[in-house]
């Protein structure tokens, strides 16, 4: 239900603007990314001379893992290589363009992937970007309309069966088609291999990002577009991917703190996505040396403490008949079938104390409600057919179970 997205590479080096910095440098010509690398680097100065001050010194995977695993999260997926074509593992197919031959001269990949698997029961996952911006292969194809197909055949494909056979991730999260069909990419022989015949074909899942037209209508789980969240109940396991900073997946030194998700605003996607039968993955971007910036790892620690006190309303969860209360805005329901619990969680905690609900139909003598991290049961009316009204306990601040959302556990409501 929650993971954690790592966008990390040589776009960490300027963390200027946004990780498509090579882009919108080279490419668009941007001013702000102009004007960055006219003020501040030497003339002639190349997006690969980045490369070796991507460093990492600071990079201990231990400790990303243990803060990773007080996020609460149950699964993690690193960038292994994003659009600039930077392998984080000691790729054979990105000669001198990869993390153990330029920059930290270290297996970044495999330096985390030990680490969550010893420390951690994250499940471990792995991005990969089919396309990549000024790959001239890539070029070459696009220019021949993808009737040729070198790019695919040369380095993206053997990358992809590179990083399954060497490091057996759970998860792989493919994105950038760079506007070319899956047949291009040769998108179905690779999955079918994958669940098939691949190390991990008893436990992989992926997504829906396997070529143009395939987002949102093939794959595994659909990601559909970034920062998805319908706000209603579809027919197929989907995932809302989403960045801390509102501005960018990769770290950027020009943020102000007004650009990151405060915690209420990271629960409250939580809770939304999950009683829509999505799953959340929230990203953070570390820094060039390796650091996962202390707002980042305070906002996932948050999410952790919340999930110690709510998490048996979100792990393990089904949608329940309703998605959100009718009656009070900011109340989104889950459903635990293990237990046979509905959970309603509030966003806000009415002054009056009192808590309407317009959904659950509840039985006198019979339906029981409780507030998570709280031990006596809460007294409630019911309201004719439908809906009931709650008294929640008088609390102090220092005595509430939680900040920022609270549940109510009801056993025996229809």
């Amino acid at each position: 239900k929650f993971g954690v997205f790592i966008h990390w590479g040589v776009f960490s080096v300027p963390s200027f603007g946004s990780e498509w910095f090579w882009w919108y440098w080279q490419k668009e010509k941007r001013e702000p990314y102009v004007k960055f690398m006219d003020t501040n680097y030497p003339p002639g100065f190349s997006y690969e001379d980045f490369g070796p001050l991507f460093t990492a010194e600071f990079f201990d995977p231990n400790q990303w893992a243990d803060i990773l695993k007080a996020s609460g999260a149950k699964y993690v997926v690193l960038t292994s290589k994003h659009h600039e074509g930077f392998t984080l593992w000691g790729s054979k197919y990105s000669w001198n363009w990869n993390a153990v031959d330029v920059g930290p001269k270290r297996d970044l990949v495999s330096e985390l992937a030990t680490s969550v698997r010893n420390r951690t029961d994250l499940h471990f996952g792995l991005y990969h970007s089919l396309f990549e911006w000024f790959n001239p292969l890539f070029l070459e194809d696009a220019t021949n309309a993808f009737k040729t197909r070198k790019f695919p055949t040369s380095k993206s494909l053997p990358e992809l069966y590179e990083i399954v056979t060497k490091y057996q991730p759970e998860i792989i999260w493919s994105d950038g088609d760079g506007n070319a069909p899956d047949t291009y990419w040769n998108s179905t022989g690779f999955l079918a291999w994958l669940y098939n015949d691949s190390p991990v074909r008893d436990t992989v899942v992926t997504n829906d990002r396997w070529g143009a037209g395939s987002i949102c209508a093939h794959g595994g789980f659909y990601t559909c577009s970034d920062r998805y969240n319908p706000g209603h109940l579809l027919p197929h396991k989907w995932e809302n991917c989403m960045t801390i900073d509102r501005g960018s997946w990769g770290y950027r030194r020009d943020a102000r703190l007004q650009d990151y998700l405060a915690i209420e605003d990271l629960v409250k996607q939580l809770v939304e996505t999950v009683s829509c039968g999505g799953n959340l993955l929230m990203n953070i971007g570390p820094t060039h040396d390796g650091r996962i910036a202390v707002v980042f790892e305070e906002r996932l620690r948050q999410v952790g403490a919340w999930l110690k006190v709510n998490g048996e309303a979100i792990y393990r969860t089904k949608p329940w008949r309703a998605q959100n209360d009718t009656v009070t805005p900011g109340v989104w329901y889950t459903f635990s079938p293990e237990e046979g619990k509905v959970n309603a969680i509030f966003l806000n905690w009415p002054i009056s104390g009192i808590l309407e609900l317009g959904e659950p139909q509840a039985k006198v003598g019979e339906t029981q409600v409780k507030l998570a991290g709280y031990k006596e049961l809460l007294k409630w009316v019911a309201l004719g057919e439908k809906g009931m009204v709650i008294a929640l306990p008088q609390l102090t601040p220092q005595q509430l179970p939680c900040q920022w959302g609270w549940t109510l556990q009801m056993t025996d409501v229809n």
